[in-house]
C-alpha cells in the first residue's frame, strides 16, 4: 500500500483578468498533487464567489470551462493546459533556474515564480486576493542591458554571483512567460508591451531581421501578424514584436487578453508520444467548434498552412498558434513565430504539424485534401495556394531587403523558398 507521506500536495490560488478590466480577481484554486509512485494530479475548482458574478468567463474552452465542479488531470504532470500556456517556457525556466540557483523546481513553483507579465489573463499566488498589479515594466531604453544579460546567460553554466541573480530577477524575470527558447524580455514604450527577441551568437543568419521581414511577407499575403520592428542596440539588431494579448487602458494600466495555445486546444503534449495530436486539421475542428467566426479564421489558418510550406517554416508546432479573447468571444490570435528553416531536400519537406491526407508533408496536393475541413471550397483554396505561391516567389526577397536583411543572408536563406516540392503530384500509397 502506498504510503500517505508519499503524497504530497502544493496548491495556489488562480486569478484572472477580467475583459475591460486592468485589476485582477480571484478565479478558482488549483492543487497539485505527487507521488514519486504514480502520476502526479492536478485539481482545479472555481471559486463559488467568482461564479456568481455576471462578468466571469471561463478560463478556457477546453478543459476548464466555466461550472461548478471539481476538474481533475493527470496530462501534462498534472498541469492543466491553459495554466501551463500562463508558465514560462523554455527560456522562461532556464532564467527562473538560474535565478535562485536551481536546476529544476516542481512544476507549480515555476508558475509562481514568474512575474505578471505571463501571456495571457491569468495570474498566481499564494493569497486568496490578488496582488495589487505591477505595472512597473522594463523600458526599451534598457534593451542594451537586457541583451547582454541575456547573452551571458547563454555562455556559462556557472552559478551567479549573488549581484547577478539580483539583476536577473529585477530585470529578465519581467517577461518570461512568453514561450518559445529564444532569448527574450518585455520591455514597455509610450505604445505598449513588446516582447524583445535577441539574436544568438552561433545565429546562423539575422534572425532578428529575417523574422521581421517574414511577419511583412505574411501581411502582404493578406495574413494577420502581430506588429513587429527592429531597434538595433549596441551594434546588434533586436526584434521587438508587439504584444497582442495586452492593450493599454485609457486610465492607466493594462487590458489583459485570454490566450490559449493549439497544445491545449488540442489537448495534447510536447512529448513524441503525443505528436499525432499535431494537427491543423484537428486545430480547424476545434476553431469550428469554438470560434466566434469560424468561417474566417479556418481560412486564415488554412493561409498560415500555405505560408508555413512555402518559407519552410518547420518550427510551427502547437505552441507558435493560440486563440484569444478580448471579451467573451474566443478568436484566432495573429500570427507571430514566423521563421524560415534552410532545408537540403528540394523533393520533400515536413511541417510540425499533419496538413492533410498526406500527413505532415508541406504541398499544394496536400492543403488541398482536406480544405473543406477549413470550411472552403476546393477552387477556393486552389486560389488561395495560387496566390500565395506567386506573391511569396516574387516578393520575399524584395520585402527582406527593404527592412534590412543583407544580401548574404537572403542567399543562405533563398533555398527555404517555394521549394519544388511544394508542386509535387503525391500519390496515396497503397
Amino acid at each position: 500500500m502506498t504510503s500517505k507521506k508519499n503524497n504530497q500536495a502544493r496548491r495556489c490560488f488562480v486569478y484572472i483578468t477580467l475583459p475591460g478590466q486592468t485589476t485582477a480577481v480571484t478565479a478558482g484554486r488549483y492543487e497539485l498533487q505527487t507521488n514519486p509512485e504514480r502520476a502526479p494530479v492536478g485539481r482545479f475548482v472555481y471559486g463559488k464567489s467568482y461564479l456568481a458574478r455576471k462578468d466571469a468567463v471561463e478560463i478556457d474552452p477546453v478543459e476548464l470551462k466555466l461550472a461548478a465542479r471539481l476538474y481533475q488531470t493527470t496530462q501534462h504532470d498534472g498541469v492543466f493546459g491553459a495554466l501551463r500556456d500562463a508558465a514560462p517556457d523554455y527560456w522562461g525556466r532556464l532564467v527562473v533556474e538560474r535565478a535562485l540557483g536551481k536546476d529544476k523546481l516542481p512544476e507549480i513553483e515555476y508558475l509562481l515564480k514568474s512575474r505578471d507579465d505571463r501571456a495571457g489573463a491569468l495570474g498566481f499566488g499564494l493569497n486568496e486576493k490578488p496582488p495589487a498589479s505591477n505595472w512597473n515594466f522594463n523600458k526599451t531604453l534598457k534593451l542594451a542591458k537586457l541583451q547582454a544579460m541575456a547573452l551571458a546567460l547563454l555562455k556559462t553554466d556557472k552559478p551567479l554571483t549573488d549581484e547577478e541573480a539580483e539583476q536577473v530577477r529585477k530585470l529578465l524575470l519581467r517577461g518570461t512567460s512568453m514561450g518559445g527558447a529564444r532569448p527574450k524580455a518585455v520591455v514597455e514604450d509610450q505604445d505598449g508591451l513588446w516582447l524583445a527577441k535577441f539574436n544568438r551568437p552561433d545565429d546562423d543568419w539575422n534572425v532578428a531581421r529575417v523574422e521581421h521581414a517574414m511577419l511583412a511577407l505574411a501581411r502582404s499575403c493578406r495574413i494577420s501578424t502581430a506588429e513587429s520592428r527592429i531597434e538595433p542596440v549596441a551594434g546588434k539588431d533586436i526584434l521587438l514584436v508587439k504584444r497582442f494579448d495586452r492593450e493599454k487602458a485609457e486610465g492607466g494600466g493594462y487590458f489583459r487578453h485570454r490566450m490559449v495555445s493549439a497544445l491545449t486546444l488540442l489537448r495534447a503534449d510536447e512529448t513524441v508520444t503525443d505528436r499525432a495530436k499535431w494537427s491543423y486539421v484537428g486545430l480547424a475542428e476545434e476553431l469550428r467548434r469554438i470560434s466566434a467566426n469560424p468561417k474566417k479564421d479556418t481560412a486564415e489558418l488554412f493561409r498560415r498552412i500555405c505560408f508555413n510550406a512555402l518559407i519552410s517554416n518547420t518550427d510551427d508546432h502547437p505552441r507558435n498558434h493560440a486563440i484569444i479573447a478580448k471579451d467573451r468571444r474566443w478568436k484566432l490570435s495573429p500570427a507571430y513565430d514566423l521563421t524560415p528553416t534552410r532545408q537540403v531536400s528540394q523533393d520533400h519537406r515536413d511541417l510540425a504539424m499533419t496538413v492533410g491526407e498526406f500527413g505532415r508533408y508541406a504541398s499544394a496536393q496536400n492543403l488541398l485534401s482536406q480544405c473543406k475541413r477549413f470550411l472552403l471550397d476546393p477552387p477556393e483554396a486552389e486560389k488561395i495556394i495560387a496566390g500565395m505561391q506567386a506573391q511569396v516567389e516574387k516578393e520575399w526577397r524584395k520585402i527582406a531587403l527593404k527592412v534590412g536583411v543583407t544580401h548574404g543572408d537572403c542567399e543562405k536563406i533563398k533555398g527555404a523558398f517555394v521549394y519544388p516540392g511544394f508542386s509535387f503530384a503525391l500519390h496515396a500509397a497503397r
